[in-house]
């Protein structure tokens, strides 16, 4: 009776065992093989990671801000006007019906300095602008310390600086006994102000009221610039209507603008250059691929012996293919999850100092799995086939 030969087996367990031998016997070469991958992959989940953190908070900036703040200026026209703002660009503008808000403001020929006894060039690069009581409301601006204009404040000599004036004046707390010399006279500082996010210009002006300035400094307040906010849902009827309305003879020497446009302009810019950094990622995750391929090439020369006392003893070239696969994939799927644990870490600590809330999708995290493990699948693939292909004496043979 002829006996029956049971066919080789090779488990899971097995496979996998087989698989980890070149890793566990050649471990700094494998971590120096899964580098590459982890690099390319870090790169990848990094670029992203920082990219949607951004663009959150952009999104929550926005919302925060609104969309919907215009300013109006004057700018450098064709025409034959002056290149200034009418004395009525603001009443007109304020008659536009959508209109829920304007404040104006006027810049004052005058410098601000800490004491009476500064150079007179050493201005500090502060401008001083004359304003009204609602520029806080409508420019979403804050007080850092002391008080704003009312009534009463806007009367007398008084002053608000900016955040970037205050510290340039070395004003740190408020106590309502400081005072700056403003226009050959003394001012009271009554309040320093957060940082303006749609108007950072303005950090570096220091504030008295239109009263106080013709009153004290014989300023005639001409606007110079107007900041309109706008019912939400008529931002684009407005813009067409605004520089005729502020200008009606020269409408082509006014200027109006959407400072949240400069945000999404950073945003498109940040987008195109994220996709450049994927790209330069894409590389670096090729180029570990081509790492792992390399190693596995000269893994197969090294381990012809091996390979052919398996085969030897029963291994059939598929099991010899997957074993050579598997360590492909385990090298890959090794650097693939370094990578992300790296590119995670990369992006909370860089959120965390841009004061950013820290969000990597998770389609970022499986993404890079897959084409980590797609990498190494493909790298190891050719040197698998070739170390299948040996015949078990031509192997043994040549050890």
């Amino acid at each position: 009776m002829a006996s029956t030969l049971t066919p080789s087996r090779l488990s899971f367990i097995d496979l996998l065992r087989a698989a980890t031998v070149g890793i566990r016997t050649r471990k700094q070469r494998a971590a120096l093989s899964a580098l590459g991958i982890m690099i390319g992959i870090a790169a990848m989940v990094a670029v992203v990671g920082l990219s949607q953190s951004s663009k959150s908070e952009l999104l929550a900036q926005l919302e925060r801000l609104g969309t919907n703040l215009l300013t109006v200026q004057p700018s450098e026209g064709v025409g034959r006007g002056t290149g200034h703002l009418p004395e009525t660009a603001t009443t007109m503008i304020a008659r536009i019906g959508p209109i829920e808000a304007t404040s104006m403001l006027s810049v004052v020929n005058a410098h601000v300095y800490r004491s009476d006894r500064m150079p007179a060039g050493r201005t500090g690069g502060i401008s001083v602008q004359a304003v009204d009581q609602d520029l806080l409301s409508v420019l979403g601006g804050s007080l850092a310390d002391g008080v704003w204009f009312d009534a009463a404040k806007a009367a007398f000599p008084n002053v608000v600086l900016g955040s970037v004036a205050a510290q340039r004046l070395a004003i740190r707390q408020v106590s309502g006994t400081q005072q700056v010399w403003l226009g050959q006279r003394w001012f009271t500082v009554i309040g320093k102000l957060n940082g303006f996010e749609l108007a950072p210009d303005l950090d570096r002006a220091a504030y008295i009221s239109h009263e106080t300035a013709a009153t004290y400094l014989e300023h005639e307040n001409h606007p110079s610039r107007v900041l309109v906010r706008v019912a939400p849902d008529k931002v684009d009827q407005v813009l067409q209507v605004l520089a005729a309305t502020a200008n009606p003879l020269y409408p082509e020497e006014v200027l109006v603008d959407k400072p949240t446009d400069a945000l999404e302009a950073q945003e498109a810019a940040d987008d195109t250059l994220t996709a450049l950094l994927l790209g330069l990622g894409a590389v670096s995750l090729l180029v570990g691929g081509v790492g792992i391929a390399n190693v596995m090439v000269i893994a197969v020369l090294e381990r012809r012996g091996e390979i052919g006392l398996r085969r030897a003893l029963g291994a059939t070239r598929h099991h010899v293919a997957l074993q050579f696969v598997g360590e492909a994939l385990l090298l890959a799927g090794m650097g693939g999850g370094g990578g992300i644990l790296l590119g995670v870490g990369v992006t909370a600590l860089y959120a965390r100092t841009r004061g950013w809330t820290a969000l990597v999708p998770a389609y970022v995290i499986a993404g890079g799995i897959v084409a980590a493990l797609l990498i190494g699948g493909i790298a190891g693939l050719f040197p698998a086939i070739r170390a299948a292909r040996l015949a078990p004496t031509e192997a043994l043979r040549t050890t």
